[in-house]
This record gives C-alpha cells, structure tokens and sequence, in this order.
C-alpha cells in the first residue's frame, strides 16, 4: 500500500518516504534534501554540558540551537532508553532529527545506569536535567512554557515521571538550584518544574508490577535498577509514573506497540484509563503488530503525523 504524507524530517523521513513508497518522486527527494541542508546548516551544537554532579560523576546533556534569532524555541528534552541499565545521549541523536526540522531546540539528556546508581537515582538526574533547562533558558532561548518530554522505552518511563512527579515527592532536591551548590551556574532558578506536554513511547508505567513480571519481559533490567534494598517495593512505587496520576497533569501522548513483548501493552493501556478518569487530555496510539519499537517506516511516518496533530492541538505546533 502506498503511503503520501505532507511532511518529512530530513534523512531519516526521506529513508522512510524512499521505503514505504518506491515510487518517490525526484521532487519529493529534491524537498527532503533542502530541509535536510536546512538542519544541517540551521543548528549549532553543544555537546556535553555538565547539568549536574552525582555519585561523583559529571552528568552530561546536548544542546541543539537554531543559528540565528533572539526568539524562544519550543524545547524538547529527549531522554533515551535502555532498560535504565545501558544506551546513551549519542546512540538516539537521529530520534530528534523531527523537531529540528520543525524548528525547535533540542536537549538531549544522559543519566546514572543501573551499576553506577540505582533507583530512583535516574528519575532524579532527569528532573535536575528539566530544572536545568529551566535556569538556563535566557541562555539558549528556551521556551519555558512550551517544553516536551519525550523517549522510548526506560527513556518513555523517565520521561514520564519527569513531566509527572511532583516537588512533595523529593525527587528534585539534588538539583542545582534548589541548593546552591558552588560549582553551579549564578541563575539558581527555583520555579516548580513543569512540562506543557508528554510523548510517551513504549514506556514502563508500573515498576512495581514489571518487578513481578513474567520472564522475558523488563523484569531482569528492573531487578539491576532496583537493587536488592529491604524497601525496594517502596522505591518501586515512588519511581512508578501511574503513583502520580492526578487531573493538572500536561497533555500525554503514548505510543504502544500491542505485541510488545519487553514493556507489555497493558502498561499503556492502563495508563491510558487511569489518566482518561483523572480528565488529563491524552492520547493512546496503538501499534498494531508492534513490537518493543523497530516500527515499520509506513508506521513511523504515522506516528509523526500523530505526534505533529497532538503538537498542533496543544498549541506547541
């Protein structure tokens, strides 16, 4: 079936234009090209800012600026996956490569692994790392009210409860700028963290039932990040993004696929009910055949329109 959009994201749209449809004419190339040039050219690049020291480590993020102009950017903070234990910042570059050509900034965030930390230790590194946006939004032209949170898998689960937990949960008082601490930047915002919006894909919802989940799924990364701690139910709670369902929550989009045989469907599904009865606006995209990501290029191309849709609707477009 041969599948038209109206949109691409520079390589990688033009590969997935090029694969769900071999008819693709040498315009169509031709515009994937220029707004591939217009990235390439548009943004500047600065790897590796220190956002945080913890456990004695540097934690690094990127940031993705557009060249030019004084005027404040919709911001996604891109959290990447790995089952908390593995991945990096570098390793999903290419996942932003959408937003930079719809013109936003870009921080890509990296944080404690399971044998360095365990939970809730990446929960907490990716609020400071939103807190950070926040104290150095002037700086890079952030704009504060239009901030996304997104990722896949342990990157979906984090960033969830970076867009969900809140201040009375104590997960943010590591941060700088909550206290002063001396290597610090001089802009020691303490504004409550907040996010205008959640693009969830494939994310762990429920730790504590992952816990005890049957083989095969998350359940062997869980038990490395959660540790073998007396309290680590607690902890497993405290980390789990449905404790913190409540009707002020952002708008949520979840992307799902229901053969997903690492972060099981119903994780979504039940998320989705229970924000449904808290009245937070949010939508389920379910994958049909989908695994644990590797979606096809005909579904990708379809989630991006979902996502530009649910970017538009909440006037982050």
């Amino acid at each position: 079936m041969q599948i038209r959009r109206t949109y691409t994201t520079g390589v990688a749209v033009a590969t997935l234009l090029s694969l769900a449809t071999p008819g693709v004419t040498a315009a169509q190339t031709s515009d994937s090209a220029t707004r591939f040039v217009q990235v390439a050219t548009g943004y500047r690049l600065v790897p590796n800012i220190t956002y945080l020291r913890a456990g004695g480590l540097d934690l690094k993020l990127d940031v993705y600026q557009a060249r030019g102009g004084n005027d404040t950017k919709p911001t996604l903070v891109y959290i990447h996956g790995g089952g908390w234990t593995n991945g990096s910042k570098e390793s999903s570059a290419l996942s932003i490569l959408p937003y930079l050509e719809m013109g936003w900034s870009v921080v890509n965030v990296e944080y404690r692994m399971a044998d360095v930390a365990h939970a809730p230790a990446a929960v907490e590194d990716c609020r400071c790392a939103l807190r950070w946006v926040y104290r150095n939004a002037e700086q890079y032209n952030f704009d504060v009210n239009r901030i996304v949170v997104s990722g896949n898998s342990a990157g979906g689960h984090l960033s969830l409860t970076t867009g969900m937990v809140t201040a009375s949960a104590g997960l943010d008082r590591q941060c700088p700028g909550d206290r002063r601490r001396s290597w610090s930047t001089g802009n020691t915002s303490t504004e409550e963290l907040k996010v205008a919006a959640i693009i969830n894909w494939y994310g762990i919802t429920d730790v504590v039932g992952l816990m005890h989940g049957p083989p095969g799924t998350s359940g062997n990364f869980t038990e490395a990040w959660l540790g073998s701690s007396l309290d680590r139910g607690v902890v497993a709670e405290r980390v789990s993004p449905l404790t913190y369902v409540r009707s002020d929550l952002p708008p949520i989009l979840t992307i799902h696929g229901d053969a997903d045989s690492i972060v099981p469907h119903d994780h979504a599904v039940r998320l989705h009910a229970a924000l449904e009865a808290a009245g937070v606006p949010n939508e389920l995209m379910t994958i049909a055949g989908g695994g644990h990501g590797g979606f096809s290029a005909a579904d990708n191309l379809r989630i991006y329109d979902t996502i530009r849709a649910f970017l538009a609707t909440h006037h982050m477009d």
